[in-house]
């Protein structure tokens, strides 16, 4: 597929993906930045499902970047477990939070670059904080869904997800980000899931050079 063809696909579905999907967003829920930075940092291989139960608890007991700086290893093991790989994600969000008090006076900050540098934060958990919290479109954030729908749809060659957002980012204007990447993933869960894709009740199936798996 040439550079083109990929452009005429992006801006078809820029039109089609909102009509489909109007009331996309986070899923998570939350009320601050930090409390979305925590969010996101147990979403990692668990569902926003079960990350919604265990945040309810586990924001009543931490509700500054010193609850969670200060809150005893195992005590915040035992909130998030549900969520697996409990230890190092306590661990990680005790970290970061510490972190945040060393260099941030406790507030998440609003740069890629500065959040990128916090323990258990990454490039994708930066930009779903910078695009939801703050309004700020730094980049698209690429997870399982929005991957395997860019290779699906024909947008990239690529399954790493750095190279993945820079072919995104050069076929979606910057101001539709954010919500770029509600849409994919709203489809991801709904229509085209992994395994077992709804190919016959997909309103992308014309364009979608993947169809009929």
């Amino acid at each position: 597929m040439t550079r083109a063809e990929r452009a005429e696909r992006a801006a078809e579905l820029l039109r089609r993906l909102p009509e489909i999907y109007p009331d996309a967003r986070c899923e998570l829920e939350y009320s601050t930045p930090l409390e979305l930075l925590v969010a996101t940092i147990l979403s990692a291989q668990c569902t926003d499902v079960r990350v919604n139960a265990v945040v309810k608890p586990l924001f009543a007991r931490c509700r500054s970047a010193r609850d969670f700086a200060e809150i005893p290893q195992p005590e915040l093991e035992v909130l998030v477990r549900p969520t697996g790989f409990f230890r190092n994600k306590a661990k990680n969000i005790r970290a970061m939070a510490a972190a945040l008090l060393a260099n941030h006076v406790g507030e998440v900050p609003r740069t890629l670059d500065e959040l990128a540098a916090l323990p258990g934060v990454g490039r994708k958990t930066a930009n779903v904080v910078l695009g939801n919290a703050f309004g700020i479109n730094e980049g698209v954030v690429v997870d399982t869904h929005v991957a395997r729908l860019s290779q699906r749809l024909g947008l990239t060659k690529f399954s790493d997800p750095v190279r993945i957002e820079r072919d995104l980012v050069k076929l979606f204007p910057r101001d539709k980000w954010s919500q770029l990447a509600h849409w994919m993933i709203f489809h991801g869960r709904r229509r085209c899931r992994a395994r077992k894709p709804d190919c016959s009740g997909c309103a992308l199936r014309d364009i979608c050079p993947a169809q009929n798996f």
